[in-house]
């Protein structure tokens, strides 16, 4: 295994020790794991890998900031795809963004059968979205963003993570 996913590995096992603990990324975590991501490209590979590394940030942080605009994910989700994204690039990144939705959405609906919450929660979810859809406005979803499920996201995205390195 190359060693750039050693330390995106090493990163991602600090993060999930520190969300299932305590729900949040830290700084302390995350900023350290970008600049090591872009350092190590940079020494290995010159500006190419700098580059390399820095196009990864950008599309790991753009797109995860997006989904905390919606309220999907916290802000220390959106600095550890930064990190990933400096330590694995944009390929590699988006693959263990898209495992770590669907492993969340798996994850999101096995509790919800397990609580024996699923039909109960299902029509002021499609109330939300219809009223998104009716008003073209998304209050209606941040309003209901306050009753949603809430997991530690650390739990899909190491899995996300090993499928998409396991299956590139």
């Amino acid at each position: 295994m190359p060693m750039e996913y050693w330390g995106c590995f090493l990163m991602l096992c600090a993060a999930f020790v520190s969300d299932i603990k305590t729900m949040k990324i830290p700084n302390y975590i995350t900023l350290p794991g970008i600049l090591a991501g872009i350092a190590y490209h940079g020494v290995m590979w010159g500006w190419s890998g700098m580059l390399f590394a820095i196009k990864g940030v950008g599309i790991g942080f753009g797109l995860m900031f997006l989904m905390h605009i919606f309220g999907a994910v916290g802000g220390g989700d959106v600095k550890l795809f930064a990190g990933i994204g400096a330590w694995t690039g944009v390929w590699l990144t988006l693959s263990i963004m898209m495992y770590s939705i669907l492993a969340a959405g798996c994850l999101g609906l096995i509790v919800l059968l397990w609580r024996r919450e699923m039909f109960s929660r299902m029509p002021s979810l499609l109330q939300n979205v219809l009223g998104a859809v009716v008003t073209k406005s998304w209050s209606s979803i941040e309003s209901g963003s306050n009753k949603q499920l809430q997991m530690p996201f650390m739990l899909a995205v190491l899995p996300g993570a090993i499928l998409a390195v396991t299956y590139m």
